[in-house]
């Protein structure tokens, strides 16, 4: 299903996360990055990674590794936590779907309504009282 804007905005504050590998710790580090100096392996490129979950930090780190000419590469994870599946859950759109939850609220309330009058009624549980003992034989 489509995303609305709504669903794109909510993606991109509560569950993208970037990461922002380096092969060397930067010199300046933004507020709000996290630094995670990975474990030595056979055939790793990176040695650092940065993560944010604020697109302008990030911003701010990647202008600081251009300019101190740094070879970095950056990707955009899902975030691991609990309200992730909430927001953005796979291939659905949250907006579509509380919409569509409102509606069918919305016009079965008459129905509810309509229901709880005709419990209420002591002429209609008689007549329905009758008609079940007449089905019965």
């Amino acid at each position: 299903m489509q995303l609305t804007r709504i669903d794109r905005w909510l993606k991109e504050t509560f569950v993208y996360e970037i990461q922002i590998l380096t092969l060397r710790p930067s010199e300046e580090v933004p507020r709000g990055i996290r630094e995670i100096e990975l474990p030595e392996k056979p055939g790793r490129r990176f040695k650092h990674l940065y993560t944010t979950g604020n697109s302008r930090a990030a911003d701010k780190l990647l202008a600081s590794l251009k300019e101190n000419n740094q070879m970095f590469s950056t990707k955009v994870v899902d975030r691991k936590g609990w309200w992730v599946q909430f927001i953005a859950p796979e291939g659905r759109s949250v907006t579509w779907y509380l919409v569509s939850v409102f509606l069918m609220m919305g016009s079965a309330t008459p129905l509810v309504i309509w229901i709880r009058g005709l419990i209420a009624n002591p002429d209609f549980i008689k007549n329905f009282k009758e008609s079940i003992e007449i089905l019965k034989g």
